[in-house]
């Protein structure tokens, strides 16, 4: 045992070297790639005129997100009996965005304040309830997120136009494109097929979790509202971007195409999202007959109005640090 320990840790630790590295190279490798595929000088000219009033907006409507956000998390740990205090759960949400943005994947900074209130006085004799508070938060959000996308496929002709634009290109492209969703559904339905089969006990109490804090008659309308008002905030601060760098595209037009980026950043593969979101963008962009060089421009615009917006959990970090 005392040879295969050491073997193990150093396992551990290349593994925590490589997966950053690796996400890293992609965000990098992926704005390369939108870089060389669109004009330099078209999206150079989308960061031309700079409004910083919608700067500012776009950094006030943040600081509703995080209390929104963090009040959910409140609602659906104190359903699963696990204590919460708004301030503290405000505190620890803009702790765990501003890591989101550092570190690798999307998703730490989440874990993280699962593991501390987890390990919280507050929590004791119910960390399963802890970390189920925080990934039914997260989901909350995301389906929240989904049906906002689909009903934009009602409202928006430009998105109803991209299937039949996708089946105009050729047979071969059609076939591709539809051969790549079937192995995508196909392997997430293995996925949890595969973690039903190996932790049956874990994914039943998860279910039971959701069935409480999530789909309970008297909580559901309530996360419901709280959802939608979130995601109603990540649309205004990204149409605030794209009048920030003096785009002037209707709004009508844009809106239907931003909940489809937004979905792409769920994609734990980056930094932050970073190029997932651009590429998202600029393939939204291009897809519903707008300027995907805009679109980029608004895309980078928006990660970096997050990154900033996010900087009072640094503050937070460094005073817990001392």
């Amino acid at each position: 045992m005392s040879r295969t320990l050491p073997q193990i840790r150093q396992r551990f630790r290349v593994r925590a070297l490589l997966l950053p590295a690796l996400r890293l190279a992609l965000s990098l490798g992926l704005l390369a790639l939108v870089l060389l595929w669109l004009d330099p000088t078209a999206l150079a000219q989308a960061f031309a005129a700079p409004h910083p009033g919608w700067l500012l907006l776009a950094l006030g409507l943040s600081l509703p997100q995080i209390v929104l956000s963090a009040w959910r998390w409140r609602l659906t740990a104190h359903q699963l009996g696990v204590p919460l205090g708004l301030r503290h759960a405000v505190a620890e949400y803009y702790l765990a965005t501003f890591l989101n943005q550092m570190l690798p994947g999307g998703v730490m900074g989440d874990a993280g304040r699962a593991w501390r209130h987890a390990r919280s006085e507050a929590a004791a004799g119910q960390r399963a309830g802890a970390w189920h508070a925080v990934l039914i938060e997260r989901a909350s959000g995301q389906l929240a997120l989904l049906l906002v996308a689909l009903l934009t496929l009602a409202w928006s002709p430009a998105l109803q136009a991209v299937p039949l634009r996708l089946l105009g290109l050729d047979g071969a492209a059609a076939a591709q494109a539809a051969g790549a969703t079937f192995w995508l559904l196909l392997a997430a339905a293995l996925l949890v097929g595969l973690a039903a089969w190996r932790w049956p006990t874990v994914i039943g109490r998860l279910g039971r979790a959701v069935q409480h804090a999530l789909l309970a008659r008297e909580v559901f309308a309530r996360q419901l509202i709280a959802s939608l008002l979130i995601v109603a905030s990540y649309l205004a601060v990204y149409l605030c971007c794209m009048r920030m760098v003096g785009i002037t595209t209707p709004v009508g037009e844009v809106m239907p195409l931003v909940p489809w980026v937004l979905l792409a950043m769920a994609i734990p593969l980056s930094i932050a999202g970073w190029g997932i979101r651009e590429g998202a963008a600029a393939l939204v962009w291009s897809l519903a007959g707008l300027n995907a060089a805009e679109g980029v421009a608004i895309s980078v615009s928006y990660g970096l109005v997050v990154l900033l917006s996010s900087l009072p959990g640094a503050l937070l970090l460094l005073a817990r640090r001392r």
